[in-house]
């Protein structure tokens, strides 16, 4: 299957707020963990996303050229290729891009889709995530409005976010916030339907003491009731066709029960990368420790081929990543919904 058209994305997105799930968002930043993540959607028989993250975007074209934009088309166009073996949809999208990187990742993003169209092909990637939270509410809704416009003519859906993902990701450190920061308020996510309303299709991570990273349960506290009390706050002003799409950001180390409290609130993509990083690791690590003679050429020797080639290790490491993946499609209800074949 051919990665997601826009209208069997939305219809993904509809069938999670419905049903109470959300899709694993995963980052991936090369063919090994593109594959893993594939995998893992097939054989959950789940939809899924698949996400590209600026530093992801930028590792994948090369230590040599570095150009966020092109490891991201890369990575998209491959997605595009290998996802025709699959029995699943699957969605693109980027992650986390902050306003000062709007044009060197964004912008030809969304033109390399439009160039894409204008060819009768799909779009490259499904939606995009503009992070301005570092703006003031005001600033951030200004550019989210001028970009979703951008978006909404190609069919693409924006993520915006208004309140702060603590801890560090990609490079970005917002672990010196203050605690307000780290909640988006009622008033907050009136603002942002009033400033999109109506431009078109978007989500909101809306934040509710989320931290990016690792962390062992119990040190992060998330308060989830701030995402009904917002939804209810839109609603009760607009109606229940306000309900937002909502996005959890930084769910490492959280209960099972409070991941699933979120999901009757109205959240239908969990975003999921610190977890997998160490699950794609993990098994190279062993690898490594208990082939030590063998990876290395010690003392004069020659080592062992098999130990050292990359795809030895690298296969192991896909799986690592794909059964962690599963996991998460079972914790957000998405295992066995799949929209395949009918949309």
């Amino acid at each position: 299957m051919p990665i997601a058209t826009p209208a069997q994305y939305r219809a993904m997105l509809d069938a999670a707020q419905k049903g109470d799930y959300a899709y694993p968002a995963i980052n991936v930043t090369s063919l090994a963990t593109l594959n893993g993540a594939m995998r893992a959607f097939a054989e959950s028989k789940s939809d899924g996303i698949i996400q590209v993250s600026t530093g992801g975007g930028e590792f994948a074209s090369g230590t040599a050229v570095k150009d966020m934009a092109l490891g991201a088309i890369v990575l998209a166009e491959a997605a595009h290729t290998l996802a025709q073996r699959y029995n699943v949809l699957i969605a693109l999208h980027t992650d986390h891009c902050q306003p000062k990187k709007v044009d060197a990742f964004l912008k030809p993003l969304i033109a390399a889709t439009a160039k894409r169209r204008a060819a009768g092909l799909g779009n490259l990637f499904n939606s995009h995530m503009l992070d301005a939270s570092e703006l003031p509410l005001a600033e951030n809704m200004k550019l989210s409005v001028a970009l979703l416009k951008e978006c909404a003519a190609q069919e693409i859906i924006l993520e915006v976010e208004a309140g702060v993902v603590g801890g560090e990701e990609d490079g970005v450190d917002h672990g010196d916030q203050p605690n307000e920061k780290l909640y988006t308020s009622p008033e907050d996510m009136v603002e942002v339907h009033e400033s999109l309303h109506g431009l078109g299709r978007f989500m909101f991570a809306a934040t509710f003491g989320n931290v990016h990273g690792s962390y062992k349960p119990g040190a992060v506290k998330l308060k989830p009731t701030i995402l009904i009390d917002g939804q209810r706050a839109v609603m009760a002003k607009h109606g229940k066709s306000a309900e937002f799409d909502l996005v959890f950001h930084g769910g490492s180390g959280t209960p099972l029960e409070e991941i699933r409290e979120t999901l009757a609130y109205g959240v239908v993509k969990m975003n999921i990368d610190t977890d997998t990083q160490y699950a794609f690791t993990r098994p190279i690590m062993d690898h490594m420790l208990k082939n030590y003679d063998g990876v290395l050429k010690i003392d004069g020797e020659i080592g062992d081929k098999k130990l050292y080639d990359p795809r030895n290790y690298l296969k192991k490491a896909e799986q690592g990543l794909c059964v962690r993946l599963k996991q998460a499609c079972d914790d957000l209800l998405s295992t066995g919904k799949t929209s395949f074949g009918t949309v």
